[in-house]
């Protein structure tokens, strides 16, 4: 339900050699007959539940769709697959006032530990999305300022404030009906779209250790609905305590609760250390298209984007590397004849945006903080006029990409039909016009009136902690130092370290400012970007409020209209964001997949998963 969290950022940074080594020990890169494919991430898994604001990231997410199935997915043609072996979406009502969706499931559907899914696996869609469930279950108000009993960070959104009342299941458990108040565009992907094995989320809660009998299992899936819909608090509060922390594991082996690893999907987790994932075929799947040949999938984690990825795949350690390259690793992958290359352009964007309120029940008094008033919006118009977009896309982008340019939009991107006529109307040329110099002269200006001696040495400077990656990001390493170097013309000093785990401190008031890519995960009328800048949504991580941007998400997200209107919508919320001073696109991210020539089936998409969309058609 929001755009997922691009952390491809590495925690640990590990050899090449010990990579071969590790490699050549348990999944030989280079056997005869192959049925292992080994893909590298740079960054590290953090937790088997990607649905939390601090869980969402790549990697996790990319685990969750190798192990679950939903129903449907995007192709690489941005294209909507609808996955009818598992079940079916349909309107059942259409008026005005009264809008049905039903989600109906094939019979004979089964999680791995054999126990069927059927729709009250639905369910939990609902518990975690709807905050006026949540206020009438007696759990904390999710758009409040205590963590909600589920932390998924799916509140705000399209279906809370459209839904209405509780999901009705059919007697024969097979259907599941939502009600909503509106026609709402792109139900498909507002509604329940990936079941969740409840059964488990209850035998967890009643501090089960073993998977449960037939028969147990049918049980923990009526009581499920009986807690859901009698608004069992005590027992909501267990299974959000489960949802939100017991799924955060980082080693699964021998000793892991079996319970945490049902799922129905391709693969099941087999093992998990610090150097890899490894999945394994799920004997029982029968949710979605049929399994390809590929029967062991390795995720190799904490591998240095750049240089070790790219010598790992020439060595045939590895067999896909999709990262964040500089232009060396670009030169280094193209002169790997053993491998293709595929450059693309995905729906994700790098950003920089600034803290203007608490987002972590910690008062926020930095210098951009709203209630500074005028000053603060000064400083931050004056720390966004000095950011050096230009010099990071000319010096870091184009020398992987020649047609990179500095964002206009955040709600389109280059190459998208309405990108020029928003980001000409948007009022963004406020910080591109003009020469870099002339942009930086004008901050100093701002500042100085605050701060008159502000770029003069030995001046008290103006401190601000930026928060950006892990280290090894040699890509945001450089980043980084363009804006300290940048920002101090103006005033301020910027403390700007890689920061193991910083995914998960997006929210924290100890950082004044933050840049990472937004990956989109979907393609709704918003454009996802709503959940990014309405007030709670679950990407919101600056604090920032505007009434006018709450109405024009309301538009977007009522009922379906039509192109021309969305624009004026978009222009209208992203005037208001650029007045405001808080958030500026940098560049769009290009995709850059590189993998052994042996493997084919490799076609990346635009949205996450961007690689492993197909992973059933891959095989050597």
């Amino acid at each position: 339900m929001k755009a997922r969290l691009n952390a491809r950022s590495v925690v640990a940074l590990v050899s090449v050699a010990a990579l071969a080594a590790s490699v050549a020990v348990a999944l030989p890169a280079n056997a005869a007959t192959r049925t292992t494919a080994i893909v590298v991430e740079s960054n590290t898994f953090t937790s088997l539940n990607p649905g939390t604001p601090d869980t969402n990231i790549v990697i996790n997410g990319d685990v969750a769709y190798l192990t679950g199935m939903g129903l449907y997915h995007y192709n690489d043609k941005l294209q909507i697959v609808p996955n009818t072996v598992l079940g079916t979406i349909k309107v059942t009502k259409n008026t005005a006032k009264d809008f049905r969706v039903t989600y109906t499931i094939k019979p004979g559907r089964v999680w791995s530990d054999g126990t069927p899914i059927n729709a009250i696996d639905f369910l939990l869609t609902h518990v975690i999305a709807s905050s006026a469930y949540a206020k009438k279950a007696g759990l904390p108000d999710p758009t409040g300022e205590e963590v909600p009993t589920f932390n998924s960070g799916a509140y705000t959104g399209v279906y809370d404030k459209h839904v209405a009342g509780i999901p009705t299941i059919s007697d024969d458990r097979l259907s599941m009906t939502i009600s909503y108040d509106s026609q709402i565009p792109d139900y498909i992907l507002n509604g329940a779209n990936s079941p969740f094995p409840v059964h488990a989320l209850e035998l967890l809660a009643a501090g089960k250790k073993s998977l449960g009998s037939a028969a147990e299992n049918a049980a923990a899936k009526e009581k499920f609905l009986t807690d859901v819909t009698s608004y069992n608090t005590a027992s909501l509060k267990k299974m959000g305590a489960i949802y939100n922390d017991s799924y955060n594991v980082t080693t699964v082996d021998a000793s892991t609760n079996p319970l945490l690893l049902v799922c129905n999907g391709v693969y099941k987790v087999d093992s998990i250390d610090a150097n890899q994932i490894k999945m394994v075929t799920n004997s029982k799947y029968n949710s979605g298209p049929d399994a390809g040949p590929i029967t062991t999938m390795v995720i190799k984690q904490g591998i240095a984007d750049g240089s070790p990825s790219a010598q790992a795949l020439a060595n045939k350690d590895i067999d896909v590397y999709q990262g964040q390259p500089t232009a060396d690793t670009v030169a280094q992958l193209k002169a790997n004849k053993s491998a293709s290359i595929i450059f693309d352009a995905a729906l994700e964007y790098e950003h920089i945006e600034l803290r203007v309120a608490s987002q972590d029940g910690k008062k926020y008094d930095g210098p951009f903080a709203a209630s500074g008033g005028q000053k603060a919006k000064d400083l931050r118009r004056a720390f966004l006029l000095a950011y050096p977009r230009e010099e990071i896309v000319n010096k870091i982008m184009k020398p992987i990409n020649p047609n990179a340019v500095v964002l206009g939009s955040n709600w389109t991107l280059p190459g998208t039909p309405a990108y020029s006529a928003v980001a000409a109307a948007n009022g963004s040329s406020f910080y591109s016009d003009g020469t870099q110099a002339q942009r930086t002269a004008e901050a100093l200006k701002l500042v100085r009136q605050y701060y008159p001696t502000a770029g003069v040495k030995g001046a008290t400077p103006i401190k601000i902690n930026l928060l950006w990656g892990s280290p090894g990001n040699a890509r945001r390493e450089a980043e980084a130092a363009l804006v300290i170097a940048a920002e101090k013309l103006v005033g301020f000093a910027v403390t700007a370290p890689a920061t193991k785990g910083w995914g998960g401190k997006l929210t924290s008031s100890d950082y004044d400012a933050h840049f990472f890519i937004f990956n989109q995960t979907a393609t709704p009328q918003d454009a996802q970007a709503c959940g990014t800048f309405q007030d709670g949504g679950g990407a919101n991580y600056t604090g920032y409020v505007s009434a006018k941007v709450e109405d024009a998400c309301k538009q977007l997200q009522a009922k379906t209209l039509p192109q021309s209107t969305i624009n004026r919508l978009q222009i209208v919320a992203e005037r208001q964001i650029v007045s405001d001073a808080f958030f500026l696109g940098i560049f769009q991210n290009p995709q850059v997949t590189a993998y052994n020539s042996d493997l084919k089936g490799i076609k990346p998409g635009k949205v996450s998963p961007t690689l492993f969309w197909n992973f059933w058609d891959w095989s050597f």
